[in-house]
C-alpha cells in the first residue's frame, strides 16, 4: 500500500465539501486560523514569562 496521491486527496476534499458544504468549511477554516493564532500568542506569552522568571532569578543572586 502506497501513500496518498494527489487523486486521493482530491477525492477526500470533494467528499468533505459535499458533506459539510462551502459555508461550514469556510467557518471551520476561520476557527482553525483563530486557534493557531491563539496558540502562537500563548507560546509567545509563555516564553516571555519564562524569560522574565530567569531575569528575576539572576537579579536575586
Amino acid at each position: 500500500m502506497q501513500g496518498l496521491s494527489i487523486w486521493h486527496l482530491l477525492v477526500i476534499a470533494v467528499v468533505f465539501l459535499v458533506l459539510f458544504g462551502k459555508g461550514k468549511v469556510s467557518n471551520l477554516m476561520g476557527e482553525v486560523g483563530k486557534g493557531v493564532t491563539a496558540f502562537k500568542k500563548g507560546v509567545q506569552d509563555g516564553t516571555q514569562t519564562a524569560d522574565e522568571a530567569k531575569t528575576e532569578e539572576k537579579d536575586k543572586v
